[in-house]
């Protein structure tokens, strides 16, 4: 393995992503997420609700409890 100098930060190497099974941080479901950063399930993406932008409902996780 070639030494870096001490001035030099090692770069990584981009990660690949994979799909996996996540839990929706809206409703808590599960669902077959595509990439890291999605963690919102399609069905509450396609309601009314997330579309408008409407806050987060008590009944929700991340509901400031």
């Amino acid at each position: 393995m070639p030494s870096t100098p001490a001035n030099e930060i090692p770069i990584e190497e981009p990660r690949v992503d994979v799909p996996k099974v996540r839990r929706c941080l809206r409703c808590e479901t599960t669902f077959h997420s595509q990439w890291a950063g999605e963690r919102i399930c399609p069905r509450c993406k396609s309601s009314n609700t997330w579309r408008n932008g409407s806050p987060l409902g008590s009944g929700a996780s991340g509901a400031g409890n």
